[in-house]
């Protein structure tokens, strides 16, 4: 018996076709890598697009807001500018509120241990003492790791961390960072501006009727 003859294999498939097909899964799989990386990007565009905690733990979306002008505040009831700012703070919220503007204030205990109360009893404290009407949320966190993820936006918008209590950020209807100001700023310089966006906000508004 003859002894079987192997024959090596041929290829019939060219090396262009085999690098057309490497190339295509290659290509392939980048589109995968990013198609996921679109779903998987966060969706947070503006400060409205956050959720927050109000005085009582519950959630609440500031897309509320959405459509005024907003001004957001860091605030402390035992702080040197506590006083002067609430009046403030009230004030504009009575002149200007509550269609097309609101204010938005924030406790936070990190700046010289000056808001040590819960959050309920601060907000007790504001009302009481200054007759506030806007809304005073949770007592957040603005320094280190634990930021609120809203003021963080605030932060990364204005390229500057708060270095103390009454820190003012002034957002229009889209959500985007206007200006800010340092709690030495006084209120009179925050007045034209608000005033500013307000008309521009009611100017649209009749625009689109």
């Amino acid at each position: 018996m003859e002894p079987l003859t192997t024959y090596p294999l041929k290829y019939s498939v060219p090396k262009a076709r085999v690098f057309a097909v490497f190339l295509s899964m290659v290509l392939c799989t980048v589109m995968l890598c990013l198609l996921q990386l679109k779903f998987l990007k966060p969706k947070i565009k503006d400060f409205y697009s956050f959720e927050v905690k109000d005085s009582r733990g519950r959630t609440v979306s500031l897309e509320k807001y959405r459509g005024k002008a907003t001004l957001v505040v860091n605030v402390a009831s035992y702080c040197q500018h506590t006083d002067k700012n609430y009046i403030a703070l009230q004030e504009l919220h009575r002149e200007f509120g509550p269609s097309h503007f609101t204010v938005l204030a924030f406790p936070c205990n990190q700046f010289g241990e000056l808001e040590p109360s819960s959050s309920q009893e601060i907000e007790s404290f504001a009302k009481g003492n200054y007759g506030a009407t806007f809304p005073i949320f949770h007592k957040i966190k603005i320094l280190g790791s634990e930021t609120e993820p809203a003021f963080k936006f605030l932060i990364d918008s204005s390229k500057k961390e708060p270095r103390w209590n009454f820190w003012k950020y002034l957002i229009n209807p889209e959500g985007k960072l206007v200006k800010f100001w340092t709690p030495e700023e006084p209120i009179e310089n925050i007045r034209p501006e608000v005033a500013s966006l307000i008309r521009q906000i009611i100017m649209k508004k009749k625009e689109d009727l």
